[in-house]
């Protein structure tokens, strides 16, 4: 049986040694944890242009291609299983709102190298593969 799940793109926005983080709220997920500005695929859509389209919808940032650098991905089993994308935003036109405050309580910057105990695990574990330059890792998967 060929695989099929959920695809996710997560945002890495960096400014002066701290990442933009978004406090979830009313999701059913993980509410009241910290994660990045993220999302699915839409069918028919790269990873980039669900990057740009995800950054306008959460955060109002306009944000080009060429700004937008892998910086690693995440094969995630957590009752299901996923692929998370972690791409790192060079650059961007705008600063950060929340454009979605029934998802969305907060929008901060948070020292990168010293994240808040409630962020979601997996989403920590991506933030620190994308610092030390590990470009691929597997999170949630029992040992056999």
């Amino acid at each position: 049986m060929r695989a099929v799940f959920p695809v996710t793109v997560h945002l890495l926005f960096f400014r002066d040694d701290k990442a933009l983080l978004s406090r979830r709220k009313a999701t059913g997920y993980m509410d009241g944890y910290y994660s990045v500005p993220a999302g699915h695929l839409d069918g028919g859509e790269t990873v980039t242009q669900a990057a740009i389209r995800e950054a306008h919808e959460e955060t109002g940032l306009s944000l080009r291609p060429v700004a937008i650098d892998f910086a690693c991905v995440l094969h995630r089993h957590e009752g299901d299983e996923r692929i998370d994308f972690f791409v790192r935003v060079r650059d961007w036109q705008g600063e950060p709102v929340n454009t979605e405050p029934h998802k969305c309580d907060e929008l901060r910057w948070c020292e990168a190298k010293a994240l808040p105990e409630n962020i979601i695990p997996y989403v920590w574990q991506g933030i620190l593969n994308s610092l030390d330059g590990v470009a691929f890792g597997e999170f949630g998967w029992a040992e056999k």
